[in-house]
């Protein structure tokens, strides 16, 4: 069978629940730091070569115009227009309900809050080659958008066959309202939107998805732009009890593990149903495209695997030491056991709660953390578009009655300007007689 099962929970932590994370790569990290390095000099010249090198195409002039945005979105099949804009309007219906706002509190001591201000520029990635995400665009951009970013680029790899991004993508581009849009993929991509070059216009945060290169490139600018995620190779976990269907078990997994690079894990108490998933993974396998197979079948062989647990508790707390992108509940009753969940991008409750379509018309963004970052990091939301400014705005009565414990703790630190400062003050409010 290709997928395997692990009895032995010693093994499956040693094994399939202990990720090898990408950024170890020497290669990668050496490769990117070249390519980085060489955008940063050479700018647009530097794009031209990389997107002949690595996607075979020939391009002089790399922004995509607005006018080819909206006739893509004019030419692609109506059914597919009307499939992106109902994804778009639930995104931003959903994305709406995150607006937090500026608040100010007065008080006798004066008035203190927060300033929340979209950002000025953002960069979209959008991963290109043999599956162009149209919907990772729109899960990428309409967030921002709903945040109120002024000017949204995207940067997405040109197809050898067209010698441009695929339709779908700038289609999605145009009905996602996107400003800017390069043929532009790979490393070089976000090393452009980091540094800027002649064509490509620095911003000030980036997101979306992508492969090794591409995160391995979002790590090295950190710091230098926002970076919104590090999206790596997408996984899914499902916890199954025995009332769960073993066809949709296996269709989650295969869902995810058609992806390059995926992991697709099932936790179960039940032995029945993970020989039932075993038979049926092999199953749908045999009825996938041929590339599609082969992908998947490597997944849930190499980074795959039904693990068997004495119980629905251990499954949550193996499940919370993993940290999945995907947490999918086939359970009895999945609302029971939300409370459990601590560590997760996303959590799809029963069996009409599929994560597939989280990928693509759920609402909340798709783009989630992955490699266990789950644990600190939230999927893309509205708050990854937008900064708080914290206002502080005392009055003398604030002064008189904060100001000496501020004399304590910067004479404490040995910073004895800070006190100065502070002394200065209550001095003067004692020379004037006023509060």
């Amino acid at each position: 069978m290709t997928i395997p099962i692990i009895t032995d929970l010693a093994v499956a932590r040693a094994g399939i629940l202990r990720r090898a994370f990408l950024d170890d790569d020497t290669a990668t990290v050496t490769t990117v730091a070249e390519i980085i390095t060489n955008v940063r000099q050479r700018g647009d010249a530097a794009l031209r070569e990389y997107t002949h090198r690595f996607d075979g195409v020939d391009c002089e002039v790399i922004e995509i115009p607005r006018e080819r945005l909206a006739a893509a979105a004019a030419d692609i099949d109506q059914s597919l227009r009307q499939a992106l804009l109902l994804a778009i309007n639930g995104i931003r219906r959903f994305h709406e309900r995150q607006l937090r706002n500026s608040w100010v509190e007065f008080s006798v001591e004066g008035a203190l809050g927060q300033i929340v201000r979209p950002l000025d520029r953002v960069g979209i990635y959008v991963p290109g080659g043999a599956a162009p995400l149209p919907s990772s665009l729109i899960h990428a951009a309409v967030p921002a958008r709903v945040a109120g970013v002024r000017e949204i680029v995207v940067c997405s790899p040109p197809q050898r066959s067209t010698g441009e991004p695929a339709m779908a993508v700038l289609a999605a581009a145009h009905l996602a309202g996107v400003d800017r849009f390069f043929a532009v993929g790979g490393a070089q991509a976000i090393a452009a939107l980091a540094y800027g070059t002649e064509s490509v216009p620095r911003v000030d945060a980036v997101a979306g998805p992508g492969n090794r290169y591409v995160i391995q490139a979002m790590r090295m600018v950190y710091g230098t732009v926002g970076v919104v995620s590090l999206p790596g190779p997408t996984e899914t976990l499902v916890i199954a009890d025995q009332t769960a269907n073993p066809r949709s078990v296996a269709a989650d997994l295969l869902a995810q593990a058609e992806h390059r690079e995926a992991s697709a894990i099932l936790l179960t108490p039940d032995w029945g149903l993970a020989e039932q998933v075993q038979r049926e993974v092999e199953r749908q396998l045999a009825a996938l495209p041929a590339v599609n197979a082969q992908a998947a079948r490597d997944a849930v062989t190499r980074r795959g695997g039904i693990v068997m647990v004495p119980d629905l508790t251990t499954a949550f707390a193996l499940a919370n030491e993993y940290g999945p992108e995907h947490l999918c509940l086939l359970i009895a009753e999945p609302w029971a056991y939300v409370g459990e969940v601590r560590n997760a991008g996303g959590v799809f409750l029963g069996e009409d709660s599929f994560e597939v379509l989280g990928d693509y018309v759920a609402g909340p963004s798709h783009i989630m953390p992955t490699e266990g970052t789950a644990r600190y990091a939230s999927p893309v939301n509205v708050d990854s578009f937008r900064k708080v400014i914290s206002l502080v705005g005392l009055n003398r009565a604030g002064v008189k009655r904060i100001g000496p414990a501020a004399i304590r703790i910067a004479e404490a630190e040995g910073l004895f300007a800070h006190a100065a400062a502070v002394r200065t003050r209550l001095e003067s409010l004692d020379n004037d007689g006023r509060e």
